[in-house]
């Protein structure tokens, strides 16, 4: 069932239930009230016939000094055809409450007569037939005689009204309850409206369309909800986002993975089939040896970056505190023997927090990858100095540069600027990639400036000391 109608249904049942039970209280009170008047009348119309009695008996031509029962009957005659056009009927009983007059259709038992006493007037409400009556008895002292009169009203006009009122308020509460239901059903909606629109984004979504929103259109709870959902919708969007680039960078990764290892395998089968199945003179025997040794090494280097890519990613680093100048010390015997480029170092001493082994890797990369970009001769610059933020090594090279579109890419697996260039000095398009997962191990980045035929510039930012990036 859906929930406005349940809410629609709850609504209708208090709704209900509130109009009966007050339905029924209002006319009972209102019936109550016309009663508790009847009973007072009655009970003055008592009053006042017992003083019209004991007035008409003093009166009366009496013998022996005693009132005779005829007389009783004479006067009880007379009072009650004096109050015909009431409805109203009379009895009156002896001394034993045995019967000495009463009217016509005056039925009812002794039971209230019994309650009867000097000075006490008792009443009850008794139903004859179609007809309900207000029993009223009292005593009454006439010329030493103790009598006992009683009336009955007619009060069926009362519980007439009670039937009416009871019909009437029925058909009100069942117009009422029409009425309520339509109007409560606008209400429903209109109140439902959120959850309907937010069922419909969970939908679309579901279907997968995550750029779906649901529409906000109230500022209560609900509207609260959906901007809590749209905003919940948004961070899924970005999470399926990066999940489809990082399934996408996967197989991209497997794609070049592969189409690097094609390359050098089909050269070094092709050689060593040459070497294998026919006699070669001693320049092509050497050239086909030295080219499966340069690929070789090439898928060698290949590996161990993939190796440390894997590593750097899965693994902890220990920080301890890290010279600068064992750093600068380290690349620079590195690239001693390297006699093709011409390298300036300018170092700042300091202390950094790093992994040491990694760090070097780092600068050995770039130090690699600018050497691959430039000339023979060409200078490359490696500086350290301490900054606000830490301390940054930066490598510069003044080689061909990278364009400004490609910067964002270069640090991907095997993404290379120039592949037959890169290829031609043993690149494999690894090195960034590994020194952006061990920066971003230490909390820092790549950050890269280039400028197409002058050269790249490389830098990162490391915490001095025990300070954070």
């Amino acid at each position: 069932m859906k929930f406005s109608l349940k809410l629609l249904l709850c609504t209708m049942i208090i709704m209900a239930i509130t109009l009966g039970v007050g339905g029924f209280y209002y006319v009972n009170y209102v019936f109550e009230t016309s009663l508790e008047r009847e009973v007072g009348q009655a009970l003055d119309e008592n009053s006042i016939l017992k003083f019209a009695f004991e007035t008409a008996a003093l009166n009366s031509p009496v013998k022996y000094d005693m009132l005779q029962d005829t007389t009783i009957e004479q006067i009880a005659a007379n009072l009650e055809n004096s109050g015909q056009s009431t409805g109203r009927l009379i009895r009156l009983s002896n001394e034993e409450k045995q019967t000495l007059y009463a009217s016509e259709g005056f039925e009812t038992d002794g039971e209230l007569l019994a309650k009867v006493s000097e000075n006490i007037k008792a009443y009850r409400v008794v139903n004859l037939g179609e007809h309900y009556y207000i029993h009223t008895g009292n005593t009454v002292e006439a010329l030493d005689r103790e009598l006992y009169l009683e009336t009955m009203k007619d009060v069926s006009v009362v519980f007439e009204e009670r039937a009416m009122g009871f019909t009437v308020y029925r058909r009100m509460t069942a117009v009422m309850l029409i009425v309520g239901a339509m109007i409560m059903h606008l209400i429903a909606s209109w109140l439902t409206k959120p959850i309907r629109l937010l069922t419909k984004a969970t939908e679309q979504m579901a279907a997968g369309d995550y750029d779906y929103r649901a529409k906000v259109v109230s500022n209560d709870e609900l509207g609260q909800l959906t901007k809590d959902f749209n905003e919940m919708a948004e961070a899924l969007e970005e999470n399926v986002n990066q999940l489809e680039e990082e399934i996408q960078a996967r197989e991209d990764f497997v794609g070049a993975f592969a189409h690097e290892l094609k390359t050098p395998l089909t050269s070094i089968i092709g050689y060593a089939d040459m070497l294998r199945s026919r006699k070669l003179d001693e320049e092509k025997s050497f050239l086909s040896a030295n080219y499966i040794y340069t690929e070789g090494k090439r898928l060698e280097a290949m590996s161990i970056r993939l190796l440390d890519i894997m590593v750097t990613r899965h693994g902890k680093a220990e920080f301890l505190p890290v010279s600068t100048e064992s750093l600068f010390a380290y690349i620079q015997d590195m690239f001693v023997t390297n006699k093709q480029y011409r390298f300036v170092y300018e170092c700042e001493p300091a202390v950094v927090t790093a992994e040491g082994n990694l760090i070097k890797t780092v600068l050995i990369n770039l130090l690699d990858n600018a050497c691959k970009a430039s000339e023979d001769g060409g200078v490359i610059e490696v500086t350290g100095r301490k900054v606000e933020e830490g301390y940054r090594f930066t490598v510069t090279d003044y080689g061909i540069g990278i364009p400004k579109e490609e910067i964002s890419k270069i640090t991907k697996a095997f993404y290379m600027v120039d592949k037959s260039r890169a290829r031609s000095k043993n690149g494999a398009g690894l090195g960034l990639s590994l020194c952006a997962e061990i920066l971003a191990l230490h909390h820092s980045k790549l950050e890269i400036t280039s400028t197409p035929g002058e050269g790249t510039q490389m830098s990162f930012v490391l915490a001095e000391g025990g300070k954070e990036v």
